[in-house]
């Protein structure tokens, strides 16, 4: 049970969608026992926007990502995706968690592309592709095998739909890996430092999918250490340390002229680096 934080006064009741929203989450919580590791984020993600979100590590930014679509559950706060709790029914004033088969629907949704590509070793980037659509959503082997044949034209990988991940190098895997998400149709993308595990050479060919995805108006949350990423390609960027959210605004704005003494000692360690 998820207690609910007295809304301000701003604030819309639950289930109500904010005109043009996609992600709205007021007063975030999360511990692991005694640790704290979102203390109150409060943020909002227009529908069609890209939203870097960059800050040393241990800063929660994983977390929250994960709390958006109820991978990891919050303590308290209010999380809503395009007008909806993705895990959780309100119930008086508390909030309750739904059945795990009713989260799996919602969480459908929503793409996520991790760190690790997390492919199916025993199946081919076709099969790892198609069997999200065709288990979940129940469409025909032949409709999910076509949609996802398109996926990886798209992602520049028309020639590996047999390949299995042994025989991809670390680049084609995440290609794969945001293929798959595609393949769901979600209405909002999540990369968690989608490049972080590539050597650097293969960078480039991700940032440039996820360039694609931004360009097609996908509502993406992205963290990242990718500040040519977060400059060139977000329209909004957010610095959290220690579980808050400390800088806010343009990426301009924030990586040119941050207003926090935190935010400055973040940008000068990655000036410096």
């Amino acid at each position: 049970m998820v207690s609910e934080s007295k809304p301000a006064a701003a604030d819309v009741t639950f289930g109500e969608q904010r005109a043009g929203v996609m992600v709205d989450a007021n007063n975030i919580w999360k511990r692991y026992s005694t640790l704290e590791v979102l203390r109150g984020v409060t943020l909002s993600v227009r529908r069609g926007e890209v939203l870097a979100i960059i800050g040393p590590s241990g800063a929660g930014k994983s977390t929250f990502l994960r709390c958006i679509n109820h991978l990891e559950t919050i303590d308290s706060g209010r999380l809503l995706v395009d007008g909806e709790l993705v895990g959780y029914r309100r119930d008086g004033n508390h909030i309750r968690e739904v059945s795990k088969k009713h989260s799996a629907h919602r969480r459908a949704e929503i793409g996520m592309v991790f760190q690790s590509f997390n492919l199916f070793p025993h199946m081919t980037a076709l099969e790892n592709i198609t069997v999200g659509p065709i288990k979940v959503r129940g469409e025909s082997r032949k409709k999910a095998e076509e949609r996802g044949r398109e996926l990886l034209h798209r992602v520049g990988l028309t020639e590996k739909c047999d390949v299995y991940p042994r025989k991809l190098s670390g680049g084609q895997s995440q290609r794969v890996a945001i293929a798959r998400a595609l393949a769901m149709e979600p209405k909002l993308m999540l990369f968690d430092e989608p490049t972080s595990a590539l050597d650097p050479e293969m960078v480039g060919e991700v940032l440039d999918v996820m360039l694609q995805i931004a360009e097609s108006g996908m509502t993406s949350i992205v963290v990242t250490h990718e500040m040519g990423f977060a400059r060139n390609v977000a329209d909004s960027l957010i610095i959290m340390a220690d579980g808050v959210v400390v800088e806010s605004g343009s990426p301009t704005e924030v990586m040119t002229n941050p207003t926090h003494e935190r935010s400055r000692r973040f940008i000068d360690s990655i000036r410096n680096h």
